[in-house]
């Protein structure tokens, strides 16, 4: 399901970026949560930012599991 995060919750495991309070997040029944929608990520030392698909969008156009419970 989509929801908005509470609380930073470390790192998402597709981008190895931050999972930060306010971002837009999916949370699949395993209860995993990946960056969902739009996300942004620092590019330099300017922190310009360049969008792109969240992660678990990307993941789920060729894959049908989650990436860190594969079997379930």
């Amino acid at each position: 399901s989509e929801d908005v995060l509470s609380k930073d919750a470390g790192e998402c495991a597709i981008c190895l970026e931050e999972l930060q309070q306010g971002d837009t997040i999916a949370r699949l029944p395993c209860l995993c949560i990946y960056h969902k929608g739009q996300v942004f990520l620092r590019m330099d030392v300017k922190f310009h930012k360049v969008a792109f698909m969240g992660c678990i969008d990307e993941w789920f156009e060729v894959n049908r599991s989650c990436p860190e419970h594969p079997s379930d």
